[in-house]
């Protein structure tokens, strides 16, 4: 069979531990006996980024705008435990975040359902998918220790060169400082990327922050999503027969957990990284997550939205067997190839992501699953299989398929 042409490369980013191990394997078994592979690789690996001192996910971010679809593996973000491990210069930040800033996008996240995963909330028969905005708040914060009998203020210098200043706390004690930010361009993207990708999927948008607490930071949140819904967007989700409203992160916890799903639930960047994690937990799976980063000039990254699976690593590095789920890491391939196809008007790879996608549902409605589904699946006849059996019985199915 001749391998399916690619005409332009997507920006590939490794990453780290075990989903490292798993990102060369999907490539070996799923992806290039199938497709002729150009992408422009760059090592995300947390060596590599310590060798850069971070430059390299700065140039792997300005690729994914120079070609617009980038697909990346799960990487390290350290903590103090991980700085011996590696060596490292310094507590380098999230790539995701780095990256996410650059982009300036929003990341949507939806699990993947399949047969014989129950969800834990019984009333969710629909994906819920989570859209989080992807600038500033925590993930580009400044934070500092703070001596007891100091004194912290918020200092602003105006153009002009006047200041304007307010008093955060007059610390008695020793205690800890955090300075946070946001942008009304980040933020105004992020509304209308939802409002836009609603639409797409014709789902109704919830969009919930703390504004009665944080009255000026959540409150901007919430006037420009208003602002800009009125102005651009209340006709269009009229026509479509969906809606948009705003409540209180605590009334949208307690509706999500009552609903049935089929909607969006925007969330700023820190809630958006809990919920999901949520969300995929609850639906069944931290590894059976879509993520696409979508910026507003039409860039798109595709990633799974765990982490790098450390312990099955050290078990790995043993030469012990893991059992390790690769379906989130196999639909941001998926993602990426086909949204490859589609600016490039090649539909022999969009019909390839397409088969992919169907034949690793399809293993798992077969019963062949990994560790963490076989625990929770409801079917009958299931199997437990290794990280590399689970590839080969998808590629089993997929290549009957591509015949």
């Amino acid at each position: 069979m001749d391998k399916i042409k690619m005409t332009t490369p997507l920006v590939e980013m490794d990453g780290d531990e075990m989903t490292r191990i798993i990102w060369q394997d999907i490539k070996d078994i799923l992806i290039c006996p199938y497709v002729d592979l150009q992408s422009e690789y760059y090592d995300l690996g947390l060596v590599k980024r310590n060798e850069t001192d971070d430059q390299i996910t700065i140039d792997a971010a300005n690729a994914t705008k120079k070609y617009g679809v980038a697909v990346k593996c799960a990487t390290i973000t350290p903590n103090a435990a991980r700085m011996p491990e590696y060596n490292l210069k310094q507590m380098w930040k999230s790539p995701n975040g780095t990256i996410r800033a650059i982009l300036d996008g929003t990341v949507f996240r939806s699990p993947i359902l399949v047969k014989g995963i129950t969800p834990y909330i019984p009333t969710w028969t629909k994906p819920i998918c989570i859209a989080r905005h992807a600038y500033g708040d925590v993930y580009k914060n400044t934070e500092m220790r703070v001596e007891g009998g100091s004194k912290a203020e918020l200092c602003v210098t105006k153009p002009d060169g006047s200041e304007e200043r307010s008093l955060i706390f007059d610390f008695k004690s020793d205690g800890v400082i955090q300075g946070i930010h946001n942008l009304d361009k980040s933020i105004g993207s992020f509304a209308r990327s939802c409002f836009n990708y609603a639409l797409d999927q014709k789902i109704d948008v919830w969009f919930a922050t703390k504004d009665t607490i944080s009255k000026t930071y959540d409150h901007r949140f919430k006037d420009i999503f208003a602002e800009i819904f009125e102005a651009e967007y209340k006709d269009k989700f009229e026509e479509a027969g969906i809606e948009f409203f705003y409540t209180l992160i605590d009334d949208a916890v307690a509706r999500v957990i009552r609903s049935e799903g089929g909607y969006m639930w925007a969330c700023k960047n820190y809630d958006g990284d809990v919920m999901s994690d949520m969300i995929a937990t609850a639906f069944g799976s931290l590894a059976m997550m879509t993520s696409v980063l979508v910026s507003p000039d039409g860039v798109y990254e595709f990633e799974a939205a765990h982490g790098t699976v450390q312990r099955h690593y050290y078990k790995h590095l043993k030469g012990e067997e893991t059992s390790t789920n690769s379906v989130a890491t196999i639909f941001a391939w998926t993602g990426a190839l086909r949204k490859r196809g589609e600016l490039d008007k090649i539909p022999e790879l969009c019909d390839f992501a397409d088969k992919l996608e169907a034949a690793t549902i399809k293993t798992i409605e077969d019963g062949v699953m990994t560790g963490d589904l076989y625990l929770i699946s409801t079917l009958e006849n299931k199997k437990k299989v290794n990280t590399k059996d689970f590839l080969n019985a998808v590629n089993e199915r997929l290549a009957e398929s591509m015949a």
